[in-house]
């Protein structure tokens, strides 16, 4: 298992994010190597030698789960990235990213450390009422609840929020609500379900979200829905006349799109940290075959395309991390991410597709069969280009923001020695610029706020979502 270069990894913005200086960014940083090492320990030695046992999910993986949360607790290694209010133990997510690469280095790591509760505990922390916070934080913190998010329906178009039909009226203190939804993650297992509804008029600014314990009467378990023919943990759930108190939601009324944005932007983050350590995984099985002696005996290392794999995987790995480190830089550091979230989601889920097909392809049939990871990992990899946020959607999002960017600062095009360009060579001559900068931050390591998120929700989960 090999680690990621920490230096390239960890590093922070001047001045951003939670620790709010230098001095705690370099201490969260210098604790996330230590924390790295012991994760990849973890991994490697209690989590890899199981995960067959834990693929066939047989009548003894419950129990073999619940040891490996003890012993993830024993090692320290349990939530490293909850609210520190929780017990987490970093507070910059760029520092949590090499840590959180450990963790998906196998497709079973994120849960069994508690990963899988870290979006619901930030956006419970920041924005649930005393009731809320009171009733599962601390649970969420000691793993004994798990959470599931219900957003997508089967009559609603994803990349429309407005389109959601789900309802949410409130009647004496409470919230009735009316709807159905699918693809849920963890419903089977989940204590609550934060529910994105309608609260007005059917319009993006109405939506809302509420958090309901799936313990109420008339929250409906459905059928089970599989992933490319494999049955996991995606369900269908409805709500009928579902009441729960008003104190139930996050935030306020109509906050849903600002709320969705930012758990977009972190939930993306995490899960592209997460594919990036599978991809090294898939690489490193990959390289690992081509070396060994069977590899050698078909001269695998001396083939220009077999080199030429290694490469490709090597570059999407490595730019992607770039990617995803300048969209967690902005995040720590309280600014603007859709367009580098967004960028570096894609960026990652292209990595790992492009890792597993061509861990697979040296393979040879070996590599599509159970005998090794490669096969799920495959699976899981194709579905991230639309679980989360489809491909074509975020491609659509990003270009048209670049391109609003440039038609924002138009310049005249009147003479110059180049043709189209007198405009553009006029303004670096004298300083000047007709019109706004375009976003710097995929030049810019301390990034650019590329759009006041105040009044702008509701349009970036519809381009974004």
């Amino acid at each position: 298992m090999n680690a990621p270069v920490l230096n390239q990894h960890a590093a922070v913005p001047d001045g951003g994010g939670a620790g709010g200086n230098d001095v705690a960014n370099d201490v969260d940083t210098a604790f996330a190597t230590d924390l790295c090492q012991r994760m990849q320990a973890f991994v490697r030695t209690a989590i890899l030698p199981q995960e067959s046992h834990l693929a066939t999910n047989g009548p003894d993986a419950p129990q073999l789960r619940q040891r490996l949360y003890e012993s993830a607790r024993q090692a320290g290694l349990w939530g490293l990235f909850y609210p520190q209010s929780m017990g987490g133990k970093l507070t910059q997510l760029a520092a949590y990213l090499p840590v959180g690469e450990a963790e998906g280095y196998s497709e079973y790591g994120p849960a069994l450390v508690g990963t899988h509760a870290t979006l619901d505990a930030h956006m419970l922390a920041r924005h649930a009422g005393a009731d809320l916070r009171q009733r599962y934080l601390a649970a969420l913190a000691e793993g004994s609840v798990i959470p599931a998010y219900g957003m997508s329906e089967p009559d609603s178009i994803g990349s429309i929020p407005a389109t959601i039909r789900t309802r949410a009226r409130l009647e004496q203190g409470q919230w009735i609500i009316d709807g159905r939804k699918w693809f849920i993650s963890r419903a089977a297992q989940a204590s609550f379900i934060t529910v994105v509804a309608q609260t007005g008029g059917g319009q993006e600014a109405a939506l809302s979200m509420i958090v309901v314990p799936t313990s109420t009467p008339g929250v409906q378990l459905g059928r089970a829905l599989d992933v490319l023919g494999q049955f996991g943990a995606q369900h269908e759930i409805s709500f009928d006349q579902v009441a729960v108190p008003q104190a139930f939601m996050l935030g306020q009324p109509g906050q849903g799109p600002a709320l969705m944005q930012q758990r977009l932007g972190l939930g993306r983050s995490l899960r592209a940290m997460h594919w990036l350590g599978l991809a090294q995984r898939c690489f490193d099985l990959m390289c690992e075959r081509i070396v060994s002696a069977r590899g050698i005996t078909a001269r695998l290392p001396e083939k220009q395309l077999v080199r030429q794999h290694v490469y490709a995987v090597h570059s999407a790995i490595t730019s992607a991390r770039a990617l995803l480190q300048l969209a967690a830089q902005q995040i720590d550091a309280g600014q603007a991410s859709d367009l580098a979230v967004n960028s570096a989601k894609l960026a990652a889920s292209n990595a790992l597709s492009l890792a597993a097909d061509r861990a697979i392809q040296i393979y040879g049939a070996e590599g599509l069969s159970y005998l090794t990871p490669l096969g799920s990992i495959y699976r899981n990899a194709r579905s991230n280009h639309i679980l989360d946020g489809t491909d074509d959607a975020l491609i659509n999002a990003i270009g048209k923001r670049l391109l609003e960017q440039y038609e924002a600062r138009r310049v005249d095009h009147a003479a110059s020695d180049w043709p189209g360009q007198s405009g553009l060579q006029a303004d670096l001559q004298s300083g000047q610029q007709s019109g706004p900068q375009p976003d710097l931050q995929f030049s810019h390591q301390s990034g650019q706020q590329s759009d006041p998120q105040s009044n702008q929700s509701a349009k970036q989960i519809r381009s974004a979502a």
